[in-house]
């Protein structure tokens, strides 16, 4: 395989709202640049990046797709995204090791949410940005409103490089403000454009927005805008270099044009990536970490440095093992190289690594800094580790991926299948970090958690093609606390029991009485003249534990609670640990009914994006889920609610936010505190665990 140095490579990140053409582009760059001999289409489920059989049946990207070609004499890797946003992390992968990301906008929707949501997270990567106008052969297209919606929602530094001669059903031509000239395919499927002038109805349109460029590469710059406001103008070379800097700066992000199934716009798309995107080199030093210290090092893109790779996803195939797509941040990388993992401290051996199309693997000698590729059968790394060598004591910051919006139980179907579940989640959970797995003891259930309802249903369905178990994903019991309002002053109990040999014999007085929210559990010893003998009472202690922890009256914890003992008796035969330990519990499940106990529910303090069109909906939402609203505020053309609702009314909620704002609403949610149920939902829980447990005895 031919080897690329740093200043050779563009890493590209394809990234937007689902069904913008993403990946239909991606077949074009493959085609276009002879990476590949065919165009696949979606509809056909036979293009290179979406190949897993989930995505060949729903037709949508679902992981991120490792892709590259070569223009130029330069490597371009590109990684292929998923528009929706319940597949967010692997956009937040793929931004974290390229460099520019080219953000797909449809002609004739524009700006949508998704456009919206991973536009921040280009923000927080720095990434070079780069707006692709993609579909303009749809008859609907619309490229000035898309431009000014692109504007209004980025900013002024978004700056058209290309425009349509026509758009719609005819379009192939694009007036390039860069070259002054008009850049005109066939549509013979080649691919191929031929240059000519701008025709003079156009030219004083091409002339303005070259101006406002050139105005805009000189702001971006202090001495360009002194040679600009000495000559008036600049000068070819300055035009280049200046736009250059500002894209990598983010001072100013491009515009071009494209219809992607038609291999309009894509050889000129791939000579803008070569020509002014930033190579790995370009982009400076990456900030890493010492490893063991809170210390930071500037890490220089170097390819005759330390040797230094980040995995940043991870995949399982059935018959390959775990490959593991890196980045080489310093030196070089090749097979027999030892490493270290910086998170764990064990030695890794690279045997193979590989380039891909997709699931085609290309072996490879040798990759230097810049670069990305896979490696197999690592034994102990997985996403968010480093990998370097001895000498090189250096960590690239973790991805840090979203918190989960949803949440289910998993149920097997078939018993026995509890092992094959839970190695499946593991493997599910290693590909994808957004995905939380988490057995929770007090509900007896496994919980899974992540970015919607169409995520989880995915792995629901990975489960059973993958690992042959099949599972309901169900709505999940929820931690309820269950406590005290009254006072029980004196709750007598005597555990009296003769069968013929030795008997049981435990006598105790309790007072139970509520603490204060927070203070968790007391036990207090206020026996005098040892009518209960000391070597009993952390005894009656741990029974009344064992009452608090499998629950009273719901089958909930019991927390804040005091408990006294202040009276008893005992046997001098039949007395011991046991008896009183019986006499505990059930002493303290009497007297914890009288005392007016009360169910506790989580609550969770939610924020909502939501454009200001839907707030009132949103708003009005929230208060029938017994929500309160604690404030809003203005957040760029958003607004944020911030509320307080019990986590039961929840469950779903994501699907129903997406839903009811057209997918331009978001929301995240923690934890806050525990609040007293009503008295109405209360009675309900406690009829239902009587009932069930009716059912189990039975």
């Amino acid at each position: 395989m031919k080897e690329f140095t740093s200043e050779h490579i563009r890493n590209i990140s394809l990234i937007g709202h689902g069904h913008s053409g993403k990946t239909s582009f991606s077949e074009a760059l493959l085609y276009t640049s002879g990476a590949t001999n065919r165009i696949g289409k979606v509809e056909d489920s036979n293009t290179i990046s979406d190949f897993q059989p989930d995505e060949i049946e729903r037709k949508i990207s679902i992981s991120t797709s490792m892709l590259h070609c070569e223009w130029k004499n330069n490597k371009i890797n590109i990684l292929d995204t998923p528009g929706y946003s319940d597949f967010t992390g692997e956009v937040k992968c793929a931004l974290s090791v390229t460099d520019t990301a080219l953000m797909f906008l449809k002609a004739a929707e524009g700006v949508e949410v998704g456009s919206e949501i991973v536009w921040e997270y280009t923000k927080e990567y720095k990434n070079a940005a780069v707006f692709l106008i993609n579909k303009l052969d749809n008859e609907n297209a619309d490229f000035e409103k898309t431009v000014s919606a692109a504007k209004e929602r980025f900013g002024n530094d978004v700056m058209p490089i290309q425009f349509p001669v026509r758009q719609g059903l005819g379009f192939e031509e694009i007036v390039d403000v860069l070259r002054m000239k008009v850049l005109k395919y066939n549509r013979d499927g080649k691919g191929k454009y031929t240059e000519s002038d701008i025709p003079s109805e156009l030219l004083t349109k091409a002339q303005e927005l070259r101006t406002q460029l050139i105005e805009k590469i000189a702001e971006s710059d202090e001495t360009l805008i002194n040679n600009f406001f000495e000559n008036g103008t600049l000068t070819e070379s300055e035009i280049v270099t200046g736009l250059k800097s500002a894209i990598r700066l983010r001072k100013i992000f491009p515009i071009l044009c494209s219809a992607g199934t038609h291999l309009i716009g894509i050889a000129s798309c791939l000579d803008f990536i070569v020509d002014y995107c930033p190579n790995p080199v370009d982009m400076g030093s990456k900030v890493a970490v010492v490893s063991g210290t809170s210390n930071t090092q500037d890490l220089k893109c170097d390819s005759t440095g330390t040797p230094v790779m980040f995995i940043f996803k991870t995949l399982a195939e059935s018959h390959l093992g775990e490959m593991s797509f890196f980045k080489v941040y310093s030196g070089s990388i090749f097979s027999g190289l030892d490493l270290i993992n910086q998170t764990n401290g064990k030695s890794e051996r690279l045997s193979q690594i590989y380039i891909l199309n997709g699931r085609e693997r290309k072996e490879t000698g040798k990759l230097f800094a810049g670069d990305i590729g896979t490696a197999v059968k690592l034994k102990d790394t997985h996403t968010n580790n480093t990998l370097s060598s001895k000498s090189a004591l250096i960590t690239i910051p973790a991805i840090i991926f979203p918190e989960p919006v949803i949440s289910m139980a998993i149920v097997s179907k078939a018993k026995g299948d509890e092992d094959k579940v839970a190695n499946g989640l593991h493997t599910l959970h290693a590909e994808d970090l957004t995905f939380i797995v988490k057995v929770d003891p007090e509900l007896r259930q496994t919980v899974v958690s992540g970015q919607g309802e169409l995520h989880l249903t995915i792995i629901a369905q990975r489960l059973k093609a993958r690992f042959g178990v099949d599972v309901d994903l169900v709505e999940p019991k929820l931690p309820y606390r269950e406590t005290i309002k009254g006072v029980c002053k004196e709750m007598e109990y005597k555990h009296k029991k003769q069968s013929g040999g030795r008997g049981q014999f435990g006598h105790v007085f309790l007072k139970i009485e509520p603490k204060p929210r927070g203070e968790g559990f007391e036990f207090v010893d206020a026996i005098v003249g040892g009518v209960v003998p000391g070597r009993f009472i952390p005894a009656v202690e741990k029974g009344v534990v064992e009452a608090m922890v499998g629950g009273v009256v719901a089958g909930c914890k019991v927390i804040d609670v005091k408990v006294t003992l202040f009276y008893g008796s005992a046997h001098s035969v039949d007395s011991d640990e046991h008896s009183f330990k019986i006499a505990g519990r059930m002493g303290f499940k009497k007297g914890f009914k009288e005392a007016k106990p009360i169910l506790l529910e989580p609550i969770y303090e939610i924020e909502v994006t939501v454009p200001e069109d839907y707030m009132g909906d949103v708003m009005g939402d929230i208060s029938s889920r017994r929500g309160k609203i604690l404030g809003m505020e203005a957040l760029s053309h958003n607004q944020v609610i911030k509320a307080l609702v019990p986590l039961k009314e929840l469950f779903r909620y994501s699907t129903t936010l997406r839903s009811m704002t057209q997918g331009r609403g978001i929301h995240k949610q923690k934890f806050s505190f525990y609040e007293e149920v009503p008295r109405e939902i209360m009675d309900k829980i406690i009829a239902d665990y009587e009932k069930s447990k009716t059912e189990e005895e039975e």
